[in-house]
């Protein structure tokens, strides 16, 4: 019988993660449980996601506010640094705030504006042109921007970011300035010692402040990069993609878990006889039309994944051939021409005009986007996902 469904995303319940915690025996059970519970089976191809955090969790991978104040101190001199391009976040940037200002005499905090770099913003483009402030160029003092500007609260959470992270670093005992610009070496002006706080931009950051003068220029991802006092850390990463666990307390993005998804695969296979595909998932990577903010605050969308999520989709566009190659066919033609160009397709479509259209982005990405909003991150409780007929197409049945 002809298959009627195809992509499927299930949020799969899972008890709450402790560290020390098997996570390969965890979610094996769990999916096996649920597809017991709902009348579902297994099949080849079928993904099986689990989130970052509780990867994080089992490895219990956690840092304190004061692990980090002493790393930033050890690295910086613990002088006055400059904090430049965080993101506008409560649980993402403001406890690694608190631990970098704890290990200072002073923080120069540099703002990007109007927005951050995953889009939370401080002002609108609307009054930057009122005000007649160039953001590529300008660089704008607190008091300057409280005169242009006033309190600006950011529109879902309420909060004015700019009071809010300057409390912070007065609470830590460290002094403040506050400044906004958009060029990093602007902020060579006020330090030499540098932090740069940007995700997805921080290696050009880098580069140009070095080139610039800076004499010490560290990223959040080489801030607990290594244990401290026998501290969580994350190699590749160190602070980039962290959550808030407690108000003194930091969940890191999950250490090396290639071994995990492995692992998970194989159980799959022996207990099933179906081979699927496993990734570690974070953020997904999709932009609000709203608030303007784009989701990935995490250095990458997925940390893990088996061999078989390597790549992009290699799709053809249906309506691109139904309304071109094969316009003057209807009905079982229709369906039988195109099912004979999905089988007979090239495994790269690259250039091909009845590709055009389709999403060109990688795998993981687009599936993890797809579990990041099935599982949300709430009280969904559904921490595993699992993805049926993501690789079907027209013609499979």
């Amino acid at each position: 019988m002809e298959r009627r469904v195809g992509t499927i995303s299930r949020g799969i319940r899972g008890p709450i993660i402790r560290e020390g915690d098997n996570l390969v025996d965890i979610t094996v059970e769990s999916v096996l449980e649920a597809a017991k519970s709902e009348g579902f089976e297994l099949r080849d191809r079928d993904v099986i996601a689990l989130t970052e955090s509780i990867v994080a969790r089992a490895q219990g991978n956690y840092v304190s506010v004061a692990d980090i104040a002493e790393d930033v101190k050890a690295k910086t001199g613990g002088e006055t640094v400059g904090v430049i391009f965080p993101i506008l976040s409560r649980n993402r940037f403001a406890i690694n705030l608190k631990g970098i200002a704890m290990g200072c005499k002073k923080v120069v905090l540099m703002l990007s504006y109007p927005s951050d770099e995953v889009g939370n913003a401080l002002l609108t483009y609307d009054q930057l042109d009122e005000a007649g402030v160039n953001p590529y160029s300008d660089i704008l003092s607190l008091e300057k921007y409280r005169e242009l500007f006033g309190e600006n609260k950011h529109e879902f959470t309420g909060v004015d970011y700019v009071d809010y992270y300057s409390q912070i670093i007065t609470d830590a005992g460290a002094e403040v300035e506050i400044v906004f610009a958009n060029q990093a070496k602007a902020i060579l002006n006020y330090t030499d010692c540098v932090i740069n706080c940007d995700i997805h931009t921080r290696v050009r950051t880098k580069r140009i402040l070095k080139a610039a003068g800076a004499k010490v220029v560290f990223g959040l991802d080489d801030i607990m990069n290594a244990p401290v006092n026998g501290s969580g850390y994350n190699t590749k990463y160190g602070l980039l993609g962290s959550n808030k666990s407690t108000e003194d307390k930091i969940k890191l993005f999950p250490n090396e878990c290639k071994d995990l998804v492995l692992a998970i695969q194989a159980s799959i296979l022996e207990k099933t006889g179906k081979y699927v595909e496993v990734m570690v998932y974070g953020d997904g990577a999709f932009k609000d039309p709203q608030g303007k903010i784009w989701e990935l605050a995490d250095p990458v969308v997925s940390p893990a994944f088996t061999d078989g999520l390597i790549g992009t989709p290699n799709e053809l566009k249906l309506k691109y051939l139904a309304d071109n190659d094969f316009a003057n066919l209807s009905g079982e033609a229709l369906k039988e021409a195109i099912s004979n160009s999905i089988k007979s397709k090239q495994d790269n479509l690259v250039g091909n005009m009845a590709s055009q259209g389709t999403t060109p982005r990688q795998l993981t990405d687009l599936i993890g986007s797809l579990c990041d909003l099935t599982s949300g991150s709430g009280d969904k409780g559904t921490p595993i996902i699992l993805i049926q007929g993501y690789f079907d197409n027209f013609t499979t049945n």
